[in-house]
């Protein structure tokens, strides 16, 4: 059973860790993060959870204290964006590291500077080989839907990673839409009791965390980390599946749009795939075949489905909400291409858009189309869309 709310995203976030109650939030706020923590605040304050809410002074703070959580055997979840994201940096490998399946949402943000609050995925994908999973959300729908999902991916025990569920800043964090939420029990079946394996606070069975660790078995200890990132990729398709039962809503690696006959396919994260959907429509009306696959795990990366998914086509443009300062395209861009290498010979066109907020439209993903069409490729250097004259 699911009820209908009108939530923005921040606010579909705050209900779904309402749901799951989690045992400690550690938090601090920064825009535009900050009415979603705010809003379970609000909770706390209300008696509705029995959370730990913990305010702390910085960013690296809230998340070295949801690393002593984890690691006591807590279920732990936090939020933040961009510079704050930023702050945590050291710590975010440290809880990956050690194994400890916090769940973070990440409402992207431009990464200052110059100082910018609005959209772009900078922040996130400076992450993207910290060892967390991430998971990127079109809509405060699934804004909902993967903060629940990725707490039984996280806690699994063949993965025992920490895991990023992220959001459009401004575009879904701060607009209202249909959320179908379900109920309060049929979320706590779903996410289960947490049983930690290796909690710090039992003392009958000793353990330490954060020890020096060198070259006899770090080495080893990185491949560890890397095999469960492997093993994330069956739990959470068994994950999205499981949830598609309860809720009616299945989710997998990514989106196929329009892209069973599609000769040319555009692939995107967030919420412009939704934009990239309309620009596919009206160009199917008239007659060009036309895609969109929305990438919603990016890591672990989904290479061998994805270069399956875009087999058909004659060529495919990849949108990338963040600049990769590499001389050559965005994240997106380069882990789509190192995919097809040696393995398909489509060729893939890069395109960086809409840094620190700036709108993209569906006349320009046609213009992207257009391009693909006429043969004009970009894959060398991405062609920066939208950029002012």
């Amino acid at each position: 059973m699911t009820n209908m709310r009108a939530l923005t995203g921040n606010e579909a976030g705050a209900y779904a860790i309402k749901q799951i109650d989690p045992d400690v939030v550690p938090a601090y706020p920064i825009t535009p993060q900050t009415e979603l923590m705010q809003t379970f605040a609000q909770y706390v304050a209300d008696g509705v959870v029995q959370t730990e809410m913990i305010l702390v002074e910085s960013e690296h703070s809230a998340m070295s204290a949801a690393v002593g959580a984890s690691a006591a055997g807590a279920r732990v979840m936090s939020a933040t964006s961009a510079n704050g994201l930023a702050l945590m940096w050291e710590i975010v490998y440290i809880a990956s590291s050690s194994r400890l399946p916090i769940v973070l949402a990440v409402v992207n943000r431009a990464l200052s500077g110059p100082i910018n609050i609005h959209c772009d995925h900078a922040d996130s994908m400076g992450c993207r080989d910290a060892g967390w999973i991430q998971i990127y959300g079109e809509n405060p729908q699934e804004v909902y839907d993967n903060m629940i999902q990725a707490v039984r991916i996280a806690e699994n025990k063949n993965v025992l990673l920490p895991v990023m569920t992220t959001h459009d800043g401004f575009i879904i964090s701060h607009t209202v839409e249909r959320v179908d939420v379900l109920e309060d029990d049929q979320v706590k079946k779903f996410v289960g009791q947490y049983s930690p394996r290796y909690p710090l606070l039992d003392t009958a069975h000793p353990v330490t965390y954060g020890p020096l660790d060198l070259q006899d078995y770090y080495f080893e200890h990185k491949k560890q980390q890397a095999e469960a990132m492997k093993d994330a990729k069956k739990v959470i398709l068994e994950v999205g599946a499981e949830y598609g039962k309860l809720s009616g809503r299945s989710y997998g690696f990514f989106d196929e749009y329009q892209t069973e006959d599609a000769e040319y396919i555009v692939i995107a994260l967030g919420s412009t795939a939704g934009t990239a959907k309309a620009a596919v429509d009206e160009m199917r009306e008239r007659g060009q075949k036309v895609g969109v696959i929305k990438l919603r795990v990016f890591r672990p990366f989904p290479a061998p489905e994805l270069v399956k998914a875009i087999s058909g086509a004659k060529a495919v443009a990849v949108l990338d909400r963040s600049e990769g300062f590499n001389a050559v395209a965005g994240p997106v861009f380069s882990e789509v291409r190192s995919a097809l290498y040696r393995k398909s010979d489509i060729p893939v066109s890069a395109y960086v858009y809409g840094l620190g907020g700036r709108d993209i439209t569906p006349e320009m993903i046609s213009g992207v189309f257009a391009d693909l069409k006429s043969g004009r490729l970009h894959e060398e250097e991405a062609f920066h869309l939208g950029l002012r004259e």
